[in-house]
């Protein structure tokens, strides 16, 4: 039931996005841009969220189009299986080593997006990847999938490794915030009794 499937098309990508948020992290990732692709294996397997995307983009161009779009419709088809929210957790965080990295993440699904993003990553590339788009995409997801995230480097030299270890961290994060509280199963984790 906490499930959808979105296709987004433009001029620049035409992109379709299938998840659940209550798998067991099963992914099926292919937009053409190898290190994307990993990274949104490991997207879904830390998350225990099962993905599927099929991107096809201007990529003659760059991958900036593809990895931003992509973040706009993985964070609208989490939005829609989200729904009102009713018995989330509402927060989730973690704090993940890989290696020489460590990379803290705190996140809230509140419906309002904010992105603070603390992650340099010390070369332009990582591979034929650009290291930039890490945070178009992140900033992408936040914006549409109505998202405050917060994104820290605390320790890191290898621009893979540090990568991979904020798609982890917030991979981690956004498993616990999106489980279902047994404790509040039937409210909306609010106040307001509304996000």
């Amino acid at each position: 039931m906490r499930s959808h499937t979105i296709t987004r098309a433009t001029a620049e990508t035409d992109i379709t996005v299938t998840l659940d948020l209550d798998g067991t992290g099963a992914y099926d990732n292919q937009t053409g841009v190898g290190f994307f692709d990993h990274m949104l294996d490991q997207l879904a397997r830390h998350a225990l969220i099962d993905l599927t995307v099929r991107a096809k983009g201007d990529l003659h161009i760059d991958d900036h189009h593809t990895v931003e779009d992509t973040g706009i419709a993985i964070g609208q088809a989490l939005t829609t299986a989200l729904g009102d929210k009713r018995g989330i957790r509402r927060y989730g965080s973690c704090l993940l080593p890989m290696d020489d990295a460590l990379v803290r993440c705190a996140l809230d699904l509140s419906a309002r997006p904010y992105l603070i993003w603390n992650v340099p990553l010390p070369t332009p590339k990582i591979g034929t990847f650009d290291s930039e788009l890490v945070r178009e995409f992140f900033q992408a997801l936040s914006t549409h999938g109505g998202i405050t995230l917060h994104v820290d480097m605390l320790h890191g030299l290898n621009s893979h490794h540090i990568a991979e270890a904020a798609f982890k961290s917030v991979a981690r994060a956004l498993r616990d915030a999106v489980e279902l509280d047994p404790r509040k199963s039937d409210a909306i984790p609010s106040t307001k009794g509304a996000l």
